[in-house]
């Protein structure tokens, strides 16, 4: 009897080893098979889907088979391993093993989304709202009822959202993008304050924020926006009108097309730094790092006023005299090919690409002159002689 039943143990111990040796040969044929695909394409894994799920799902596709030992794996080697919603890159010769190691490194595909100095927040909505791999919670709401929705209910959206390429896997909402803008300026723009020259014309970050975007809508060249800003500062200490055409432009909202009139710069808006002394209330664009450092660091010097060469850069006066000289030169008889800032470049790789900003007309770097310098008056309606106000 005690033979028999050893010899029965013996038996069971056999059968137990094969079973074991197959099922290890199983489950390693299984993780070695390639998937079924014969061009790259991408695996949307959702949120919330767990790897069984996955498994099954694929199998029912025809991108792999044996989805039950897929599971019993998971189950008791890679329990406990989160599967990162996303896409996966799927290629020819892929194995099962090569996606688990994927999954386990959380190498989801991403996309790029820039948002660009100078735009408003206008465009900044229309870029996200072509971007298909986003999901979109915001359409169709104002722009306060999108600052509800990031948490930041009665603060206006304009230039409150940091330039910069934003990297986000498929189905990262756009409220979600719109907050890292948002958080990454206020941390710019804090670490600038903390960092800034003494005696400053500001109340309060917010105004030092504002005047970046004068500059940062001004600069044609990156090297001047110091000086650019050194002008604004000083005019601001003597009490002096800024008159710079973007605070018009921006005033005018839907209604510009692209030419200024001298019934536009006469016209009080909110933002027309022609009829009001100071800062206009709000940013009018979205700012740089590089403009906000040049804002609370702007360079010293004399100068008060400053007119586009036609190539990007400025010429910087002192006195009137000097700058009405310049506005000769510069303006009246300028070049066919002239430009206040640089011509249209292009746009950075995005997925897909937001649309260009609009190419700046020749208003949109005025000098800073007192409006008596104009030559002849035109009429009311009559385009104003760019930069000569």
């Amino acid at each position: 009897m005690r033979r028999k039943f050893l010899l029965l143990l013996e038996m069971g111990l056999i059968l137990a080893g094969l079973a074991l040796g197959w099922s290890a040969w199983k489950i390693n044929s299984v993780l070695e098979q390639p998937l079924h695909v014969t061009q790259e394409r991408l695996l949307d894994v959702p949120n919330g889907t767990n790897p069984n799920r996955m498994f099954y799902s694929m199998e029912r596709e025809g991108l792999l088979d044996d989805a039950v030992w897929l599971r019993l794996y998971w189950r008791f080697n890679m329990a406990g391993t989160p599967l990162k919603t996303g896409e996966y890159r799927l290629t020819p010769g892929m194995t099962v093993e090569d996606l688990f190691d994927a999954w386990r490194r959380a190498d989801v595909v991403q996309y790029n989304l820039t948002l660009v100095e100078g735009w408003t927040f206008r465009q900044v909505r229309s870029a996200i709202a072509k971007h298909e791999k986003l999901k979109h919670t915001l359409d169709g709401l104002s722009d306060a009822e999108v600052m509800d929705q990031l948490g930041h209910t009665g603060v206006f959206p304009e230039g409150r959202f940091f330039p910069d390429t934003y990297r986000f896997v498929r189905g990262m909402s756009d409220a979600e993008l719109l907050q890292q803008a948002y958080m990454r300026l206020d941390d710019v723009l804090a670490k600038e304050w903390a960092e800034r020259t003494t005696d400053l014309p500001y109340r309060d970050p917010y105004q030092a924020l504002i005047m970046a975007s004068l500059v940062e809508k001004e600069t044609g060249i990156p090297q001047e926006r110091g000086q650019i800003a050194g002008v604004f500062v000083r005019r601001l200490r003597l009490g002096m009108m800024l008159q710079t055409d973007p605070t018009v432009i921006y005033g005018m909202g839907e209604r510009y097309n692209g030419r200024i009139t001298r019934a536009d710069l006469r016209e009080p808006t909110p933002y027309n730094t022609y009829t009001m002394t100071g800062l206009p209330p709000t940013p009018i664009a979205m700012v740089g790092r590089e403009a906000i450092h040049a804002a609370l660091n702007p360079s010293d010097g004399t100068s008060l006023y400053f007119v586009a060469r036609g190539d990007g850069s400025h010429v910087f006066s002192d006195d009137l005299d000097d700058h009405n000289s310049a506005v000769r030169e510069f303006q009246l008889k300028r070049r066919a090919d002239y430009r206040s800032s640089p011509g249209p470049q292009a746009a950075p790789e995005a997925q897909p690409e937001p649309d260009e900003p609009d190419e700046p007309s020749p208003q949109e770097s005025a000098p800073v002159s007192e409006p008596e310098t104009a030559s002849e008056p035109a009429p009311a309606d009559a385009p104003a002689p760019d930069e000569q106000h």
